[in-house]
């Protein structure tokens, strides 16, 4: 038996665009049977779910109806907005779940955490924040933006200007202790939802901050908080390729911390996309030597943990 943080990508939970609430709940539904194949084999699961498709629809939804009118319609700031998507993606994944552990005669309780995570002002991310969230306005909307909400807004492309947001890498988990305590009582948790809602300690008060947290840092860092054995990280692809999309690319079964340091350097993991993965990756076993981490697809997890497809990184060479 293993215990396994699992990182769930937003686009996991949602496809296309402009999905209904109903069609990411059947997402959902198709999700949670990867996760039940990891507790059919006798794993403990915590897991921890993106949701940029998500909360880009509640901010761009929030900014149409404030353009129409912007005293009637307020904005509402940017960690309130992550803890929107906590709860729902939440209840998704607890009733997907739920329904696939019932049809599979299996008893477990599921429960979903807002989880807050802390951060630090002085983290050289907000020097320049550089995640563009929400909709694209002409420059004198984001010009009265600027001025009444206090948002840093750039010209994009020549496709208008849209805000922008620091990525710090998190701190700790406030909620650690409940997590730990219902994930060692056999509970499935789901936490730490869309990289955690960022907070900043001032003295006794946890301050909200405008700001997104990647998930495979937040995963990672669960993953040490608990000492998980694996933290198993879905995406797109089946497993870490370098030289990826050309005609000499290569795929890797297996790789240790100090190797994939030096493929970071030779730039062969794009930021945005597989770069922050490795990062979590080694983040995660510097602090757990004996864990491993593996990278695949969600349809590809059984084959991941037997060894057929999939990335395995460990601590080393």
């Amino acid at each position: 038996m293993l215990k396994i943080v699992v990182a769930l990508g937003g686009n996991a939970l949602q496809t296309g665009n402009n999905v209904s609430a109903k069609d990411q709940l059947n997402t959902c539904k198709r999700t949670a049977s990867g996760i039940v194949e990891l507790i059919k084999q006798g794993h403990q699961v915590a897991i921890v779910h993106g949701n940029g498709p998500q909360v880009g629809e509640i901010v761009a939804n929030m900014e149409a109806a404030n353009k129409i009118d912007n005293i009637k319609y307020q904005l509402f700031p940017f960690d309130v907005c992550n803890a929107f998507t906590q709860g729902y993606i939440g209840y998704h994944l607890q009733n997907a779940i739920g329904e696939e552990l019932n049809n599979n005669n299996i008893k477990k309780n599921i429960a979903t955490i807002v989880t807050q995570i802390e951060v630090s002002s002085a983290d050289s991310a907000f020097l320049n924040p550089s995640k563009p969230i929400g909709s694209f306005y002409n420059k004198d909307d984001a010009t009265r933006l600027m001025q009444s909400e206090g948002y840093i807004m750039r010209e994009d492309a020549g496709r208008g200007w849209r805000r922008v947001i620091a990525s710090p890498k998190p701190i700790d988990i406030i909620e650690k202790d409940v997590i730990k305590d219902l994930f060692d009582r056999g509970l499935i948790v789901i936490s730490c939802g869309g990289g955690g809602i960022p907070v900043e300690r001032k003295g006794i008060e946890l301050i909200g901050v405008e700001a997104v947290i990647d998930k495979d840092f937040a995963a990672a860092k669960l993953a040490q908080v608990i000492e998980a054995d694996m933290l198993l990280i879905l995406t797109a692809v089946d497993s870490i390729y370098i030289n990826f999309n050309q005609p000499n690319q290569e795929r890797i079964a297996r790789i240790g911390t100090i190797k994939a340091k030096k493929y970071i350097e030779d730039g062969q993991f794009a930021p945005g996309s597989m770069l922050p993965k490795i990062q979590a990756a080694i983040n995660f076993l510097e602090n757990n030597t004996s864990g491993k981490v593996l990278i695949t697809s969600l349809e590809k997890v059984s084959q991941g943990l037997q060894g057929i497809t999939g990335t395995v990184i460990n601590y080393g060479n």
